[in-house]
């Protein structure tokens, strides 16, 4: 059986699919993996250390593809790459089937069985193969790396013989996993942590951290979370609360860290144009969700941009990819560990739709689209049907 680990085209993408040390593991179970020349330039993975782990290099995509049963990948693949795919080969990346429904159909087209990463349930048995947590992991850390290197102020509170510098004040909206891995970095770099999250279970997670909750109302929290882990979207009246109360914070951060996502929509707004202007001049905004649309008003993909009121804000259109060789090792790990569910003890690729795992990743099959969430709903009867018969 043959992987093939190919090069990401998406734009602002510098991460790869598989690792060195992946492709030893595949080649250990007897796959043949086949990388395409350069494809882990941007993590730093050279094409010699691909090939001292066993990989072939493939001079270009097509030659990769070629007779490739599985192919892995970070984002989607653009649609000129899909006729190079084998009819019946396995895609696994990150795929965005909620935000890019055409694309899903065009799998099933292609006959391509797709399976996306993202779609995996949050399940005990499953996290080895969390990719979501992984990356988000790490575009937290690197928000708060980015933010305090932009902030003309030092993090920690210094007492000096020439007096004494405050602590930064920091304020994480959205108490997710790259909610709290900025949390704990902002920590470590000495500033004083403030967070919000619409989910009252972020509460004990935020204070475990060392860091101050900042709760609007209790009650109505309680129902803000759904089934598999997520914030849902709040009713107008909490959000306008929410607001009023991170308003009046505002006018002491210096440093606010947005990750507010929501599956398959678009990100809330957290940060008006007003709320911006509450902010002290010289304070730094970090938007982690600029690519659904953005938390902050006036991000922009890829730039740093300075209000008029003095207030830098980075936008991040690929925070784990401002971080690549990490992301990317995680990543392949990921996806390393979600093919043990598809090769079987003979080394042969089973798609075991009746794993929950599998199957609620699972977009296409045998050229049909066939996950819930995706599948058109099924036709209405025609009146000729849903008449009575004749006696």
């Amino acid at each position: 059986m043959k992987i093939a680990i190919v090069k990401e085209r998406r734009a602002y993408e510098r991460r790869v699919a598989g690792s060195p040390d992946t492709v030893k593991h595949f080649k250990g179970l007897g796959l043949d993996v086949v990388v395409e020349a350069g494809a882990g330039a941007g993590a730093f993975f050279t094409d010699a250390a691909y090939e001292a782990a066993g990989a072939a290099i493939a001079s270009d995509e097509a030659a990769a593809l070629d007779g490739a049963d599985i192919v892995l990948k970070v984002q989607r693949p653009q649609a000129e790459e899909l006729p190079l795919f084998k009819k019946g080969a396995v895609l696994v990346g990150l795929l965005a089937p909620l935000e890019h429904a055409e694309d899903v159909q065009a799998y099933a087209e292609a006959g391509v069985n797709a399976i996306a990463m993202e779609l995996v349930p949050r399940i005990t048995r499953a996290q080895a193969m969390d990719v979501l947590s992984s990356q988000a992991n790490l575009a937290g850390y690197k928000a708060a790396v980015d933010a305090a290197h932009e902030f003309g102020r030092a993090m920690p509170m210094m007492m000096t013989a020439a007096g004494t510098i405050k602590g930064a004040r920091v304020l994480v909206m959205g108490a997710g996993v790259a909610g709290l891995q900025a949390i704990a970095t902002a920590r470590r770099l000495g500033g004083v942590v403030f967070a919000t999250d619409v989910r009252a279970a972020a509460k004990e997670q935020v204070e475990s951290l060392g860091a101050t909750f900042l709760m609007v109302d209790a009650e109505a929290m309680k129902g803000a979370e759904t089934a598999g882990g997520y914030a849902r979207e709040m009713g107008e009246d909490f959000q306008r609360r929410q607001r009023q109360m991170i308003t009046d914070a505002l006018k002491r951060i210096d440093i606010v860290i947005c990750t507010a996502l929501i599956p398959g929509r678009k990100a809330p707004v957290l940060l008006t144009v007003e709320m911006l202007a509450a902010l002290p001049p010289g304070s730094v905004v970090a938007d982690l969700a600029v690519e659904a649309g953005g938390n902050v008003v006036g991000s922009q993909p890829e730039e740093t941009v300075t209000t008029a009121g003095g207030v830098k804000i980075i936008g991040y259109a690929n925070a784990p990819a401002h971080i690549a060789v990490d992301a990317s090792l995680l990543y392949a790990r990921n996806l390393s560990a979600f093919l043990a569910l598809l090769i079987d003890k003979d080394k042969g690729l089973t798609i075991d739709t009746s794993d929950e795992i599998i199957k609620a990743a699972l977009l296409t099959m045998d050229g049909a689209v066939v996950n819930p969430a995706l599948a058109p709903p099924p036709a209405p009867p025609t009146a000729d049907a849903a008449a009575p018969a004749a006696d």
